[in-house]
């Protein structure tokens, strides 16, 4: 039985690779292009870069530009972006400045071009940022938190931590090892399966409420350490097309490192919401209340 069941994982990944088994990048004038089995030209050599996307298709980059082809070389999604990033190996994550999107191997897109940020979470979601406002969704494109919300990251897989106006709110799955926000958010208030917990930023003993620890910052702290300095470097890695290594070997981003740096630290200081000073605003807001 077991001998049947691992033929039959093997026949899968072998049924899935057929079309790219018989599918060779080639590369003529330092440009690429795809041919078949035959050594006929599927697609001719005129991108920068092609790099398999899931099982039927491709990012491509031409000129400065990402898109996605299919294996028989038609337009999925039109080569317009500068950024492009493989996300599971069958996701593209593709934008400029303030419009990425998700899309599958399709050219379908699970987001829409309109997030300043989308980053994967544990259990299958994606954190979306957008007008200095974060959300989650997932990978069927249904928006699981809209874009309200000051701040949202998980210290651990089923945990996620979400401050809305100024105030902490814990929502801890029980039940499993990694967080599943159900479709309609409002259901993990009556869920044996969830605990949702209001924290407070205070030290000491505080009834009623977790506390949201130096070391809970600290997790944080760790994870996002200067982010408009992390911004910049994802970007200029995303022009180069996903190749995290070429861009330090090579060094072509030491020149537009400083405007761009500049342009993202600049983003990050005017954040209303989770700024530098935000906590003092909120610590003024409660007092004004």
């Amino acid at each position: 039985m077991k001998k049947l069941l691992l033929f039959t994982v093997l026949l899968f990944f072998a049924y899935q690779n057929y079309a790219f088994a018989n599918l060779t990048i080639f590369d003529e004038n330092k440009k690429f292009g795809i041919k078949d089995k035959s050594q006929n030209v599927i697609v001719e050599a005129k991108y920068n870069k092609i790099i398999r996307l899931g099982d039927n298709a491709f990012i491509v980059q031409k000129k400065s530009k990402f898109g996605i082809i299919d294996k028989n070389g038609n337009i999925l999604v039109p080569a317009k972006y500068r950024h492009a990033e493989r996300v599971l190996g069958k996701y593209a994550k593709l934008g400029n400045y303030g419009d990425f999107g998700l899309y599958d191997e399709t050219g379908f897109a699970i987001l829409p071009p309109s997030y300043d940020s989308i980053e994967l979470l544990f259990g299958g979601m994606l954190l979306t940022y957008d007008n200095y406002l974060y959300g989650v969704s997932d990978f069927k494109g249904r928006v699981l938190l809209e874009n309200k919300f000051d701040d949202i990251y998980m210290p651990k897989p089923n945990i996620m931590r979400i401050q809305y106006q100024g105030q902490w709110y814990e929502i801890e799955q029980v039940s499993s090892q990694t967080l599943t926000l159900p479709e309609d958010i409002t259901a993990v208030k009556g869920s044996d399966d969830f605990k949702v917990t209001n924290i407070v930023v205070n030290t000491g003993v505080v009834s009623g409420y977790s506390v949201l620890t130096f070391t809970d910052y600290l997790i944080k702290l760790i994870s996002s350490i200067s982010p408009a300095h992390e911004d910049t470097i994802d970007q200029l890695m995303f022009s180069q097309g996903a190749e995290t290594v070429s861009i330090f070997v090579k060094l072509t981003w030491l020149p537009m490192y400083p405007v761009r740096y500049a342009r993202n630290y600049y983003k990050y200081i005017r954040n209303p919401n989770n700024g530098p000073l935000s906590t003092v605003r909120n610590k003024l807001k409660s007092k004004m209340k």
